[in-house]
């Protein structure tokens, strides 16, 4: 154990809630979200300003009436003490008041891993020579080691303190990353993406990531970690942030560069793996929506036709179905059933929970119907409730002359 170490209370906040004391963990268990457990944090997080009346009254009761708050504040101290003892830290009051403010002891020191960050952060900032303050930056990059009370961010202060700590960081992330990009040093640069994306993950530093792979020339790496992070984005925002997931796969494809390669070699690559297969073509919804929009450009000098069909899966009271085990089980099995229907020049998607898009290229209104009678064909079993509504251009197509959809 550090020599600071010895006696000093060391606290995360990033990235959760912990506590050691020479040493040893000092499990809190279930009672975090508990009043003097949050009471606590406020004291070590503020531990130099103190905490108001005010401001504990706000984060402890919020909007509810309490009769005496001093009394119910003075019973959470009382039981926080008592607790703070039978965890092994030494006999102390642990809560002093002066004038009104509740502060921390001075009998036990505290090492806190936000403020450590955050002086490294200035100390980053305020510095004026350029190696050194490239040395603070990436010095107080790595301090940060997640969100701030990660778990338990449904109160106010700390949603604030964890976007102020997020925006610090970023800034810290992004001058280091320029910096490393004009010295050409990407190996740094590269864990720097990494570890970023560790700490803070979905916030785009893949592309950091990405830039520098493509600096150190390994473009079989950047192709693979490239299709690993647009599916990892698809799945993780899917059909409900489809523009933001489109609009970051294309600033993602702007910094993929692979290596040079013969015309025969690339057009092996970027072709089909299975020339034979006659199935439709499956593929992600931001794939498919630059699919769309490409087909349309060419679609306008071809003269063909092309039509949108969603699919919808419908409850045996022709309700769209949103939730649940059977819905996913349902969709996977007409997801098989579509890519099998349609043909190998049609382009399939899964939209919603349980909706579905089809590209259908040079084909008539009238066959329209007929591919969604061959997907019921194979879908709709004997017995069963659910069904399918099939939709083209936002006009209702019946699978069958006398019914929208088939139960």
């Amino acid at each position: 154990m550090p020599v600071e170490e010895l006696n000093t209370l060391i606290v995360s906040m990033f990235g959760g809630f912990s506590m050691r004391y020479n040493g040893e963990e000092l499990s809190i268990g279930n009672l975090s979200g508990q009043q003097m457990v949050q009471f606590l944090q406020l004291l070590l997080h503020y531990r130099k300003q103190g905490v108001s009346r005010d401001l504990a009254k706000t984060v402890l009761f919020g909007d509810r009436d309490v009769d005496d708050i001093s009394h119910s504040i003075r019973n959470i101290i009382y039981n926080l003490r008592k607790k703070l003892k039978e965890l092994g830290l030494p006999d102390s009051q642990y809560v002093v008041k002066h004038k009104g403010i509740y502060y921390w002891t001075d009998d036990i020191p505290v090492k806190l891993d936000a403020a450590e960050f955050e002086e490294a952060f200035d100390l980053a900032m305020e510095e004026e020579d350029d190696e050194k303050r490239k040395n603070a930056l990436n010095i107080a990059s790595y301090k940060y080691k997640g969100r701030f009370l990660y778990g338990n961010d449904s109160a106010v202060w700390i949603v604030q303190e964890s976007e102020k700590y997020r925006e610090m960081f970023a800034d810290c992330v992004s001058e280091l990353a320029a910096v490393l990009r004009d010295e050409h040093e990407y190996k740094r640069m590269y864990d720097l993406g990494k570890y970023a994306t560790k700490v803070d993950p979905f916030s785009e530093w893949e592309l950091v990531t990405l830039e520098a792979l493509s600096g150190l020339g390994k473009f079989d790496e950047t192709e693979s970690f490239y299709r690993q992070t647009v599916d990892a984005y698809t799945k993780e925002y899917g059909g409900r942030a489809n523009t933001y997931v489109r609009e970051f796969v294309n600033r993602l494809g702007l910094k993929l560069v692979v290596g040079n390669e013969s015309l025969e070699e690339i057009q092996h690559k970027i072709g089909n793996d299975h020339p034979l297969d006659n199935s439709g073509y499956y593929t992600s919804l931001p794939a498919f929506q630059e699919i769309y929009r490409m087909t349309e450009r060419m679609m306008e000098r071809a003269g063909e036709k092309i039509y949108l069909m969603l699919c919808t899966i419908l409850d045996s009271k022709g309700n769209p179905m949103r939730e649940g085990a059977r819905l996913e089980e349902l969709a996977e099995r007409l997801k098989n059933t579509i890519v099998t229907a349609v043909r190998r020049t049609d382009t399939v998607t899964r939209y919603g929970k349980g909706q579905f898009l089809i590209l259908l290229i040079n084909i008539t209104y009238e066959d329209c119907a007929i591919v969604a009678d061959r997907i019921n064909a194979a879908f709709i079993r004997n017995g069963q409730r659910t069904s399918v509504r099939y939709s083209v251009n936002n006009v209702i197509v019946s699978a069958y002359p006398t019914d929208n959809h088939r139960e």
